[in-house]
Protein backbone atom coordinates (compact mmCIF):
# COMPACT_ATOMS: atom_id res chain seq x y z
CA UNK A 1 0.00 0.00 0.00
CA UNK A 2 1.01 3.55 -0.66
CA UNK A 3 -0.29 6.07 1.24
CA UNK A 4 -0.60 9.92 0.96
CA UNK A 5 -1.77 12.42 3.57
CA UNK A 6 -2.22 16.19 2.21
CA UNK A 7 -4.00 18.29 -0.46
CA UNK A 8 -3.96 15.41 -3.19
CA UNK A 9 -6.45 14.09 -5.09
CA UNK A 10 -6.24 11.19 -7.68
CA UNK A 11 -7.39 10.43 -11.95
CA UNK A 12 -7.11 7.29 -14.11
CA UNK A 13 -6.15 6.82 -17.49
CA UNK A 14 -5.63 4.21 -19.80
CA UNK A 15 -7.00 1.59 -22.61
CA UNK A 16 -7.76 -1.67 -23.57
CA UNK A 17 -6.35 -3.58 -26.05
CA UNK A 18 -9.65 -5.53 -26.87
CA UNK A 19 -11.26 -4.66 -30.20
CA UNK A 20 -14.70 -5.96 -28.71
CA UNK A 21 -15.91 -7.26 -25.68
CA UNK A 22 -14.86 -10.97 -25.08
CA UNK A 23 -17.31 -14.07 -25.48
CA UNK A 24 -19.13 -16.78 -27.72
CA UNK A 25 -19.21 -15.60 -31.28
CA UNK A 26 -16.86 -12.50 -30.64
CA UNK A 27 -13.74 -12.04 -33.37
CA UNK A 28 -10.70 -13.85 -31.64
CA UNK A 29 -8.28 -10.59 -32.29
CA UNK A 30 -6.36 -8.37 -30.18
CA UNK A 31 -4.07 -5.01 -30.41
CA UNK A 32 -0.52 -4.51 -29.38
CA UNK A 33 -0.96 -0.67 -28.97
CA UNK A 34 -3.38 1.85 -27.34
CA UNK A 35 -3.53 5.14 -26.85
CA UNK A 36 -5.11 7.33 -24.01
CA UNK A 37 -5.40 11.20 -22.65
CA UNK A 38 -4.38 12.68 -19.56
CA UNK A 39 -5.41 16.02 -18.45
CA UNK A 40 -5.64 17.59 -15.34
CA UNK A 41 -5.91 21.13 -14.30
CA UNK A 42 -3.08 24.03 -14.14
CA UNK A 43 -2.73 24.31 -10.38
CA UNK A 44 -2.66 20.06 -9.80
CA UNK A 45 0.98 18.74 -9.56
CA UNK A 46 1.68 15.22 -9.97
CA UNK A 47 2.98 13.20 -7.43
CA UNK A 48 3.12 10.14 -8.18
CA UNK A 49 2.22 7.73 -11.14
CA UNK A 50 1.40 4.00 -11.00
CA UNK A 51 1.66 2.02 -14.58
CA UNK A 52 -0.05 -1.18 -14.36
CA UNK A 53 -0.89 -3.57 -17.65
CA UNK A 54 -2.14 -6.68 -17.65
CA UNK A 55 -3.86 -9.44 -19.87
CA UNK A 56 -4.20 -13.30 -21.00
CA UNK A 57 -1.46 -15.98 -20.70
CA UNK A 58 1.68 -16.18 -17.76
CA UNK A 59 2.74 -12.23 -18.80
CA UNK A 60 4.93 -9.98 -21.04
CA UNK A 61 6.68 -7.70 -18.96
CA UNK A 62 8.51 -5.22 -21.03
CA UNK A 63 6.37 -2.45 -22.98
CA UNK A 64 6.70 0.60 -23.93
CA UNK A 65 5.23 4.15 -23.40
CA UNK A 66 5.49 6.74 -25.69
CA UNK A 67 8.76 5.49 -26.83
CA UNK A 68 9.98 4.88 -23.70
CA UNK A 69 10.46 0.98 -22.69
CA UNK A 70 9.35 -0.40 -19.79
CA UNK A 71 10.09 -3.29 -17.24
CA UNK A 72 7.97 -4.28 -14.96
CA UNK A 73 9.22 -4.13 -11.18
CA UNK A 74 6.56 -6.36 -9.86
CA UNK A 75 4.82 -8.90 -11.53
CA UNK A 76 1.55 -10.13 -10.33
CA UNK A 77 -0.48 -13.79 -11.06
CA UNK A 78 -3.66 -15.38 -10.75
CA UNK A 79 -5.21 -18.31 -12.48
CA UNK A 80 -8.75 -19.02 -13.36
CA UNK A 81 -10.13 -21.95 -11.25
CA UNK A 82 -12.60 -23.30 -13.44
CA UNK A 83 -10.23 -23.10 -16.81
CA UNK A 84 -6.98 -23.63 -14.78
CA UNK A 85 -6.07 -20.64 -17.53
CA UNK A 86 -3.42 -18.09 -16.24
CA UNK A 87 -3.47 -14.18 -16.43
CA UNK A 88 -1.18 -11.74 -15.34
CA UNK A 89 -0.44 -8.05 -14.38
CA UNK A 90 2.52 -6.11 -14.24
CA UNK A 91 3.67 -2.42 -12.65
CA UNK A 92 6.35 0.29 -12.83
CA UNK A 93 6.73 3.50 -11.07
CA UNK A 94 6.52 5.91 -14.22
CA UNK A 95 6.16 9.05 -11.87
CA UNK A 96 9.46 10.84 -13.84
CA UNK A 97 7.80 10.33 -17.09
CA UNK A 98 4.47 11.72 -16.56
CA UNK A 99 6.13 15.06 -14.68
CA UNK A 100 8.08 15.60 -17.46
CA UNK A 101 5.43 14.88 -20.05
CA UNK A 102 2.47 15.92 -18.22
CA UNK A 103 -0.96 16.37 -19.95
CA UNK A 104 -0.92 14.70 -23.24
CA UNK A 105 -1.64 11.35 -25.37
CA UNK A 106 0.24 8.57 -24.10
CA UNK A 107 0.18 5.09 -26.19
CA UNK A 108 1.35 2.43 -24.80
CA UNK A 109 2.86 -0.05 -27.25
CA UNK A 110 4.84 -3.53 -27.53
CA UNK A 111 2.14 -5.01 -25.37
CA UNK A 112 1.92 -8.53 -27.88
CA UNK A 113 -0.42 -11.03 -26.67
CA UNK A 114 -1.39 -11.91 -30.15
CA UNK A 115 0.20 -15.69 -29.81
CA UNK A 116 -1.47 -16.00 -26.45
CA UNK A 117 -5.24 -15.50 -27.04
CA UNK A 118 -6.28 -18.56 -28.84
CA UNK A 119 -6.65 -20.64 -25.81
CA UNK A 120 -8.95 -18.25 -24.16
CA UNK A 121 -11.28 -16.76 -26.75
CA UNK A 122 -13.34 -20.16 -26.37
CA UNK A 123 -14.22 -19.03 -22.90
CA UNK A 124 -14.24 -15.42 -23.04
CA UNK A 125 -11.25 -14.72 -21.15
CA UNK A 126 -9.00 -12.77 -23.91
CA UNK A 127 -8.28 -9.71 -22.92
CA UNK A 128 -5.16 -6.99 -22.59
CA UNK A 129 -5.07 -3.88 -21.69
CA UNK A 130 -3.21 -0.61 -19.45
CA UNK A 131 -3.87 2.00 -16.93
CA UNK A 132 -2.11 4.96 -15.10
CA UNK A 133 -3.41 5.73 -11.31
CA UNK A 134 -2.28 9.64 -11.06
CA UNK A 135 -1.94 11.09 -7.65
CA UNK A 136 -1.71 14.78 -7.58
CA UNK A 137 -1.56 17.97 -5.16
CA UNK A 138 -3.37 20.97 -5.25
CA UNK A 139 -3.00 23.66 -2.39
CA UNK A 140 -7.09 24.31 -3.31
CA UNK A 141 -7.93 20.63 -1.96
CA UNK A 142 -8.85 20.10 1.51
CA UNK A 143 -6.61 17.41 3.78
CA UNK A 144 -6.80 14.23 2.46
CA UNK A 145 -5.53 10.44 2.64
CA UNK A 146 -5.20 8.51 -0.41
CA UNK A 147 -4.39 4.72 -0.14
CA UNK A 148 -3.59 2.92 -3.09
CA UNK A 149 -3.75 -0.66 -2.86
CA UNK A 150 -2.14 -3.09 -5.22
CA UNK A 151 -2.04 -6.69 -6.14
CA UNK A 152 -4.20 -9.14 -8.41
CA UNK A 153 -6.83 -11.20 -6.64
CA UNK A 154 -10.07 -12.53 -8.45
CA UNK A 155 -13.52 -11.38 -7.02
CA UNK A 156 -14.91 -14.91 -5.32
CA UNK A 157 -18.77 -14.86 -4.09
CA UNK A 158 -17.79 -11.96 -1.44
CA UNK A 159 -14.36 -9.85 -1.24
CA UNK A 160 -13.78 -8.02 2.19
CA UNK A 161 -11.28 -5.03 2.66
CA UNK A 162 -11.18 -3.13 5.79
CA UNK A 163 -9.55 0.43 6.11
CA UNK A 164 -7.90 1.45 9.67
CA UNK A 165 -6.46 4.39 11.04
CA UNK A 166 -9.34 6.96 9.77
CA UNK A 167 -10.62 9.89 11.01
CA UNK A 168 -13.03 11.33 9.31
CA UNK A 169 -13.58 14.88 9.97
CA UNK A 170 -15.55 15.37 6.71
CA UNK A 171 -17.64 13.00 4.29
CA UNK A 172 -17.46 15.60 1.57
CA UNK A 173 -15.94 14.48 -1.98
CA UNK A 174 -14.96 11.20 -0.42
CA UNK A 175 -14.54 8.32 -3.06
CA UNK A 176 -13.53 5.26 -4.21
CA UNK A 177 -11.65 4.07 -7.56
CA UNK A 178 -10.89 0.51 -9.14
CA UNK A 179 -8.98 -0.62 -11.60
CA UNK A 180 -10.28 -4.14 -12.12
CA UNK A 181 -9.78 -6.49 -15.57
CA UNK A 182 -11.93 -8.93 -17.49
CA UNK A 183 -15.36 -7.87 -16.18
CA UNK A 184 -18.22 -8.35 -18.66
CA UNK A 185 -21.16 -5.72 -19.50
CA UNK A 186 -23.18 -8.82 -20.65
CA UNK A 187 -22.67 -10.66 -17.01
CA UNK A 188 -24.00 -8.79 -14.44
CA UNK A 189 -25.06 -11.30 -11.57
CA UNK A 190 -25.05 -10.03 -8.26
CA UNK A 191 -21.91 -7.77 -9.54
CA UNK A 192 -21.68 -5.68 -6.32
CA UNK A 193 -19.40 -2.36 -4.52
CA UNK A 194 -20.81 -2.57 -1.11
CA UNK A 195 -18.90 0.21 1.35
CA UNK A 196 -19.96 -0.19 5.33
CA UNK A 197 -22.54 -2.25 3.69
CA UNK A 198 -24.67 -0.12 1.56
CA UNK A 199 -24.63 -1.01 -2.12
CA UNK A 200 -23.22 2.01 -4.41
CA UNK A 201 -23.62 2.31 -8.33
CA UNK A 202 -22.84 5.10 -10.79
CA UNK A 203 -25.22 5.26 -13.48
CA UNK A 204 -26.20 4.73 -15.22
CA UNK A 205 -22.30 3.60 -16.32
CA UNK A 206 -22.00 1.58 -13.15
CA UNK A 207 -25.50 -0.44 -12.19
CA UNK A 208 -25.84 -1.37 -8.67
CA UNK A 209 -25.64 -4.84 -9.98
CA UNK A 210 -22.91 -4.60 -12.43
CA UNK A 211 -20.11 -2.89 -11.24
CA UNK A 212 -17.44 -4.72 -13.78
CA UNK A 213 -19.08 -3.97 -16.72
CA UNK A 214 -15.90 -2.04 -19.38
CA UNK A 215 -16.23 1.49 -18.58
CA UNK A 216 -14.57 4.43 -17.81
CA UNK A 217 -15.81 6.76 -15.32
CA UNK A 218 -13.08 9.16 -15.62
CA UNK A 219 -14.21 9.79 -19.66
CA UNK A 220 -17.82 8.56 -19.48
CA UNK A 221 -16.70 5.54 -21.92
CA UNK A 222 -18.73 2.67 -22.23
CA UNK A 223 -16.22 0.92 -24.37
CA UNK A 224 -13.12 -0.02 -22.53
CA UNK A 225 -13.79 -3.80 -23.33
CA UNK A 226 -12.88 -6.49 -20.69
CA UNK A 227 -11.10 -4.14 -18.24
CA UNK A 228 -12.67 -1.27 -15.57
CA UNK A 229 -11.43 2.45 -14.45
CA UNK A 230 -14.34 3.44 -12.46
CA UNK A 231 -14.94 6.11 -9.56
CA UNK A 232 -17.68 6.47 -7.04
CA UNK A 233 -18.57 8.75 -4.93
CA UNK A 234 -18.96 7.59 -1.29
CA UNK A 235 -19.78 10.54 0.84
CA UNK A 236 -23.35 9.17 1.37
CA UNK A 237 -21.90 6.16 3.43
CA UNK A 238 -19.13 6.88 5.27
CA UNK A 239 -19.38 9.12 8.61
CA UNK A 240 -17.83 12.24 10.71
CA UNK A 241 -15.75 10.68 13.41
CA UNK A 242 -15.49 6.64 11.39
CA UNK A 243 -12.64 5.02 12.37
CA UNK A 244 -12.45 2.63 9.84
CA UNK A 245 -14.22 1.78 6.38
CA UNK A 246 -15.31 -1.97 5.11
CA UNK A 247 -15.43 -2.62 1.33
CA UNK A 248 -16.89 -5.49 0.04
CA UNK A 249 -16.83 -6.65 -4.01
CA UNK A 250 -19.10 -9.61 -4.99
CA UNK A 251 -19.19 -11.64 -8.52
CA UNK A 252 -21.48 -14.69 -8.98
CA UNK A 253 -20.75 -15.46 -12.38
CA UNK A 254 -18.22 -13.09 -14.16
CA UNK A 255 -14.53 -13.74 -13.49
CA UNK A 256 -12.99 -10.08 -12.53
CA UNK A 257 -9.63 -9.70 -11.36
CA UNK A 258 -8.91 -6.36 -9.39
CA UNK A 259 -6.02 -5.09 -9.50
CA UNK A 260 -5.56 -1.59 -7.55
CA UNK A 261 -8.07 0.23 -5.33
CA UNK A 262 -7.63 3.93 -4.45
CA UNK A 263 -9.24 5.55 -1.94
CA UNK A 264 -10.13 9.28 -1.10
CA UNK A 265 -11.16 10.50 2.43
CA UNK A 266 -11.25 13.68 4.17
CA UNK A 267 -9.37 11.86 7.11
CA UNK A 268 -7.08 14.39 9.36
CA UNK A 269 -4.37 12.74 11.76
CA UNK A 270 -0.91 13.11 12.42
CA UNK A 271 1.58 10.70 11.45
CA UNK A 272 4.84 10.85 14.12
CA UNK A 273 8.12 9.06 13.16
CA UNK A 274 11.81 9.54 14.62
CA UNK A 275 15.16 9.27 13.14
CA UNK A 276 18.04 9.20 15.00
CA UNK A 277 20.51 12.00 13.47
CA UNK A 278 23.44 11.10 14.96
CA UNK A 279 24.86 10.78 18.73
CA UNK A 280 28.25 11.87 20.75
CA UNK A 281 29.59 8.99 22.66
CA UNK A 282 33.05 8.67 25.14
CA UNK A 283 35.42 6.23 25.75
CA UNK A 284 34.43 4.04 28.91
CA UNK A 285 31.55 5.79 29.78
CA UNK A 286 27.86 4.50 29.75
CA UNK A 287 26.64 7.79 28.61
CA UNK A 288 25.35 8.91 25.13
CA UNK A 289 24.21 12.43 23.78
CA UNK A 290 21.37 11.62 21.03
CA UNK A 291 20.59 14.19 17.90
CA UNK A 292 16.81 13.05 16.62
CA UNK A 293 14.32 14.56 14.77
CA UNK A 294 10.80 14.46 15.42
CA UNK A 295 8.71 14.27 12.32
CA UNK A 296 5.10 14.92 11.14
CA UNK A 297 5.81 14.66 7.23
CA UNK A 298 2.73 12.48 5.45
CA UNK A 299 0.42 13.77 7.93
CA UNK A 300 -3.73 15.56 7.58
CA UNK A 301 -3.28 17.26 10.93
CA UNK A 302 -1.08 18.75 13.44
CA UNK A 303 1.06 16.81 15.91
CA UNK A 304 -0.09 17.72 19.56
CA UNK A 305 2.63 19.05 21.93
CA UNK A 306 2.92 16.40 25.01
CA UNK A 307 4.02 13.72 22.52
CA UNK A 308 5.86 11.11 24.65
CA UNK A 309 8.90 9.50 23.47
CA UNK A 310 10.97 6.51 24.99
CA UNK A 311 13.89 5.93 24.23
CA UNK A 312 15.29 2.19 24.95
CA UNK A 313 18.77 0.11 25.29
CA UNK A 314 18.41 -3.68 24.77
CA UNK A 315 14.73 -3.60 25.34
CA UNK A 316 15.26 -1.53 28.97
CA UNK A 317 13.97 2.10 28.65
CA UNK A 318 17.04 4.37 29.21
CA UNK A 319 15.38 7.45 28.92
CA UNK A 320 11.61 9.71 27.78
CA UNK A 321 11.12 13.07 26.22
CA UNK A 322 7.50 15.14 25.58
CA UNK A 323 7.57 16.98 22.71
CA UNK A 324 7.21 20.77 24.27
CA UNK A 325 5.07 22.20 20.82
CA UNK A 326 2.97 21.10 18.38
CA UNK A 327 4.47 19.62 15.26
CA UNK A 328 2.81 21.02 12.08
CA UNK A 329 1.52 19.16 9.35
CA UNK A 330 4.63 17.92 6.79
CA UNK A 331 6.87 19.46 9.87
CA UNK A 332 9.59 18.71 12.04
CA UNK A 333 11.10 19.23 15.10
CA UNK A 334 14.79 18.28 16.02
CA UNK A 335 15.82 17.41 19.85
CA UNK A 336 18.45 16.21 21.70
CA UNK A 337 18.59 14.03 24.99
CA UNK A 338 22.02 12.51 27.13
CA UNK A 339 20.70 8.83 28.05
CA UNK A 340 22.82 6.47 30.55
CA UNK A 341 23.22 2.71 29.59
CA UNK A 342 23.27 0.19 32.15
CA UNK A 343 26.34 -1.28 33.27
CA UNK A 344 25.25 -4.74 32.26
CA UNK A 345 25.29 -4.02 28.39
CA UNK A 346 29.23 -3.72 27.81
CA UNK A 347 28.78 -4.85 24.27
CA UNK A 348 26.83 -3.85 21.57
CA UNK A 349 23.34 -3.11 21.71
CA UNK A 350 20.32 -1.92 20.04
CA UNK A 351 19.13 1.59 19.94
CA UNK A 352 14.93 1.86 19.99
CA UNK A 353 13.59 5.27 19.28
CA UNK A 354 9.92 4.97 19.66
CA UNK A 355 7.67 7.91 19.12
CA UNK A 356 4.09 7.98 20.33
CA UNK A 357 5.06 6.04 23.31
CA UNK A 358 4.87 6.35 27.03
CA UNK A 359 6.74 3.17 28.27
CA UNK A 360 5.24 1.18 25.94
CA UNK A 361 1.21 3.18 26.14
CA UNK A 362 0.54 4.93 23.17
CA UNK A 363 -2.06 8.06 23.23
CA UNK A 364 -1.88 10.09 19.94
CA UNK A 365 -4.12 8.50 17.16
CA UNK A 366 -2.19 8.39 14.16
CA UNK A 367 -2.51 7.65 10.16
CA UNK A 368 -0.08 4.77 10.78
CA UNK A 369 0.56 3.33 13.97
CA UNK A 370 3.58 1.09 12.42
CA UNK A 371 6.14 3.63 11.28
CA UNK A 372 6.88 5.36 15.15
CA UNK A 373 10.36 3.41 15.36
CA UNK A 374 13.46 4.03 14.50
CA UNK A 375 16.62 1.62 15.73
CA UNK A 376 20.37 1.63 15.26
CA UNK A 377 23.15 -0.72 16.58
CA UNK A 378 25.59 0.99 18.67
CA UNK A 379 29.00 -0.36 19.80
CA UNK A 380 30.32 1.17 22.99
CA UNK A 381 33.46 2.86 22.69
CA UNK A 382 36.52 0.95 25.17
CA UNK A 383 39.83 1.29 25.16
CA UNK A 384 42.15 -1.19 24.53
CA UNK A 385 43.46 -3.86 26.87
CA UNK A 386 46.77 -5.16 27.59
CA UNK A 387 48.12 -8.44 29.54
CA UNK A 388 49.95 -7.29 32.93
CA UNK A 389 53.17 -5.56 31.47
CA UNK A 390 56.46 -6.92 33.35
CA UNK A 391 59.79 -5.33 33.35
CA UNK A 392 61.61 -5.07 30.49
CA UNK A 393 65.97 -6.32 31.34
CA UNK A 394 68.58 -6.25 29.12
CA UNK A 395 72.45 -6.21 29.80
CA UNK A 396 74.60 -3.44 31.35
CA UNK A 397 76.90 -1.30 28.67
CA UNK A 398 78.31 0.16 31.20
CA UNK A 399 77.68 3.14 33.86
CA UNK A 400 73.56 1.62 33.53
CA UNK A 401 73.63 2.33 29.97
CA UNK A 402 71.05 -0.17 27.68
CA UNK A 403 69.79 -0.75 24.14
CA UNK A 404 66.37 -2.16 24.14
CA UNK A 405 63.70 -2.99 21.18
CA UNK A 406 60.90 -2.08 22.99
CA UNK A 407 58.49 -3.18 19.81
CA UNK A 408 59.44 -6.84 20.13
CA UNK A 409 58.95 -6.71 23.99
CA UNK A 410 55.64 -5.21 23.82
CA UNK A 411 54.36 -7.69 20.56
CA UNK A 412 53.85 -10.06 23.02
CA UNK A 413 52.24 -8.48 25.46
CA UNK A 414 48.92 -6.98 23.29
CA UNK A 415 45.83 -8.23 23.42
CA UNK A 416 44.97 -7.33 20.08
CA UNK A 417 47.32 -7.00 17.20
CA UNK A 418 45.33 -4.41 15.58
CA UNK A 419 45.90 -1.82 18.15
CA UNK A 420 48.40 0.73 17.14
CA UNK A 421 50.78 1.77 20.08
CA UNK A 422 53.58 4.26 20.89
CA UNK A 423 56.13 4.78 23.17
CA UNK A 424 57.05 8.15 25.70
CA UNK A 425 59.84 9.14 28.31
CA UNK A 426 56.91 10.71 30.20
CA UNK A 427 53.36 9.93 31.12
CA UNK A 428 52.07 13.68 29.91
CA UNK A 429 53.68 12.98 26.68
CA UNK A 430 51.73 9.75 26.20
CA UNK A 431 48.30 11.77 27.81
CA UNK A 432 49.04 14.81 24.95
CA UNK A 433 50.28 12.05 22.44
CA UNK A 434 53.52 13.68 22.00
CA UNK A 435 57.42 13.71 21.52
CA UNK A 436 57.02 9.70 20.83
CA UNK A 437 60.18 8.05 20.95
CA UNK A 438 61.15 8.27 17.59
CA UNK A 439 63.04 4.63 17.60
CA UNK A 440 61.84 2.09 19.48
CA UNK A 441 63.58 -0.84 18.01
CA UNK A 442 66.62 0.45 18.82
CA UNK A 443 66.09 2.72 21.97
CA UNK A 444 69.24 3.88 23.89
CA UNK A 445 69.96 5.22 27.44
CA UNK A 446 72.21 6.03 29.27
CA UNK A 447 70.92 5.47 32.74
CA UNK A 448 68.55 2.92 34.30
CA UNK A 449 66.05 2.06 36.04
CA UNK A 450 63.46 4.22 33.72
CA UNK A 451 60.01 3.92 33.71
CA UNK A 452 58.70 3.95 29.76
CA UNK A 453 54.85 5.26 28.99
CA UNK A 454 53.31 2.98 26.13
CA UNK A 455 50.16 4.43 24.44
CA UNK A 456 48.25 1.92 22.79
CA UNK A 457 45.01 2.57 20.44
CA UNK A 458 42.55 1.55 19.35
CA UNK A 459 39.82 2.87 16.22
CA UNK A 460 38.18 5.15 19.62
CA UNK A 461 39.71 4.92 22.53
CA UNK A 462 43.55 4.89 23.80
CA UNK A 463 45.19 3.65 27.46
CA UNK A 464 47.93 4.35 28.96
CA UNK A 465 50.42 1.56 30.25
CA UNK A 466 53.85 1.62 31.53
CA UNK A 467 56.84 -0.70 32.50
CA UNK A 468 60.55 -0.68 33.75
CA UNK A 469 63.34 -0.89 31.67
CA UNK A 470 66.47 -1.68 33.29
CA UNK A 471 69.95 -3.28 33.03
CA UNK A 472 71.68 -6.24 34.98
CA UNK A 473 75.54 -7.58 34.17
CA UNK A 474 75.79 -9.90 32.13
CA UNK A 475 79.15 -12.63 32.32
CA UNK A 476 81.49 -10.83 30.34
CA UNK A 477 82.92 -12.12 26.77
CA UNK A 478 86.45 -12.63 26.02
CA UNK A 479 88.22 -12.62 22.76
CA UNK A 480 91.26 -14.76 22.84
CA UNK A 481 93.75 -13.51 20.55
CA UNK A 482 95.13 -9.93 20.37
CA UNK A 483 98.29 -8.31 18.21
CA UNK A 484 99.73 -5.84 20.36
CA UNK A 485 102.18 -4.65 17.22
CA UNK A 486 100.84 -0.72 17.57
CA UNK A 487 99.18 -1.06 14.47
CA UNK A 488 95.95 0.71 16.66
CA UNK A 489 94.40 -2.57 15.64
CA UNK A 490 93.76 -5.49 18.38
CA UNK A 491 96.17 -4.05 20.26
CA UNK A 492 94.80 -5.04 23.81
CA UNK A 493 93.46 -7.77 25.55
CA UNK A 494 89.45 -7.01 25.96
CA UNK A 495 86.49 -7.98 27.57
CA UNK A 496 83.53 -7.11 26.35
CA UNK A 497 80.71 -6.25 28.84
CA UNK A 498 83.47 -5.84 31.81
CA UNK A 499 84.65 -2.29 32.43
CA UNK A 500 82.45 0.29 33.86
CA UNK A 501 79.98 -3.08 34.97
CA UNK A 502 82.11 -4.58 37.07
CA UNK A 503 83.73 -2.10 38.79
CA UNK A 504 85.16 -4.28 41.35
CA UNK A 505 86.96 -7.07 38.69
CA UNK A 506 90.47 -8.26 39.06
CA UNK A 507 91.88 -9.99 36.13
CA UNK A 508 95.56 -11.79 36.68
CA UNK A 509 97.59 -13.18 33.50
CA UNK A 510 99.82 -15.97 33.55
CA UNK A 511 102.24 -17.34 31.77
CA UNK A 512 102.47 -20.75 30.52
CA UNK A 513 104.81 -21.90 33.06
CA UNK A 514 102.24 -19.87 35.96
CA UNK A 515 103.73 -17.05 36.40
CA UNK A 516 101.78 -14.23 37.41
CA UNK A 517 102.86 -11.53 34.42
CA UNK A 518 100.17 -8.87 34.25
CA UNK A 519 97.25 -7.88 36.89
CA UNK A 520 94.48 -4.58 36.55
CA UNK A 521 91.43 -4.06 37.23
CA UNK A 522 88.63 -1.25 36.27
CA UNK A 523 90.91 1.90 37.06
CA UNK A 524 94.03 0.72 35.07
CA UNK A 525 93.82 -0.01 31.05
CA UNK A 526 93.26 -2.84 28.98
CA UNK A 527 96.77 -5.35 29.05
CA UNK A 528 98.65 -4.41 26.19
CA UNK A 529 101.11 -7.39 26.29
CA UNK A 530 103.29 -5.87 28.48
CA UNK A 531 104.28 -7.10 32.04
CA UNK A 532 103.62 -5.56 35.22
CA UNK A 533 104.32 -8.40 37.56
CA UNK A 534 106.94 -10.75 37.85
CA UNK A 535 110.69 -11.01 36.55
CA UNK A 536 109.37 -8.55 33.47
CA UNK A 537 108.11 -5.91 35.88
CA UNK A 538 109.02 -2.68 34.74
CA UNK A 539 106.03 -3.07 31.88
CA UNK A 540 108.46 -4.85 29.34
CA UNK A 541 106.95 -6.45 26.34
CA UNK A 542 106.11 -10.43 26.38
CA UNK A 543 106.94 -12.68 24.10
CA UNK A 544 104.23 -14.53 21.52
CA UNK A 545 102.73 -17.47 23.10
CA UNK A 546 99.30 -18.59 25.18
CA UNK A 547 98.54 -17.53 28.79
CA UNK A 548 96.02 -17.92 30.81
CA UNK A 549 93.80 -15.37 32.51
CA UNK A 550 91.90 -15.40 36.19
CA UNK A 551 88.80 -12.88 36.04
CA UNK A 552 87.38 -12.11 39.45
CA UNK A 553 84.26 -10.28 39.21
CA UNK A 554 83.51 -9.46 42.31
CA UNK A 555 79.80 -9.67 42.59
CA UNK A 556 77.58 -11.64 44.25
CA UNK A 557 75.90 -13.67 41.39
CA UNK A 558 79.73 -13.88 39.72
CA UNK A 559 81.54 -15.68 43.07
CA UNK A 560 83.45 -18.26 40.97
CA UNK A 561 86.29 -16.82 38.77
CA UNK A 562 86.11 -17.17 35.21
CA UNK A 563 89.34 -18.17 33.48
CA UNK A 564 90.40 -19.17 29.98
CA UNK A 565 93.52 -18.12 27.48
CA UNK A 566 94.91 -16.03 25.05
CA UNK A 567 97.35 -15.77 22.71
CA UNK A 568 99.42 -13.20 22.36
CA UNK A 569 100.65 -13.05 18.57
CA UNK A 570 103.26 -9.97 17.72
Amino acid sequence: MNQFNGRYDFTFFGNTLNTNENGPGAPCNILTSSSSTLTLGTSDVIEAAYLYWSGSGTGDFDVNLNGTPITASRQFAITQPSSGLPFFSAFANITTQVQTTGNGVYTLADLDLTSVIANYCGNGTNFGGWAVIVIYKNNALPLNQLNVYDGLESVPNVLNITLNNLNVIDNQDAKIGFLAWEGDRSIAVNETLRINGNVISNPPLNPADNAFNGTNSETGASNLFNMDLDVYGIQNNIAVGDTSATIDLTSNQDFVMINAIVTKLNSQLPDATVVLDNFTQSCNSPVYQLNYTVRNINSTEILPAGTYLTFYANGTSVGQFITPSPIPIGGSESFSISITIPTTITTNFQLLIKVDDNNGVAAVNELNETNNTFTSSISPWVSPETKPLINYTVCNQGNGKGTFNLVAYINALLLDTNDNFQFYETENDAQLNQNPIPNPENYQTNSTPKTIYIRIENEHCFAIASFIINTEACPPISYNHFTPNGDGVNDTFIFEGLRDIFKNFKLEIYNRWGTLVWMGNNNTADWNGYANEGILVGNKPLPSGTYYYILNLNEPKFEKPLTGWVFLNK
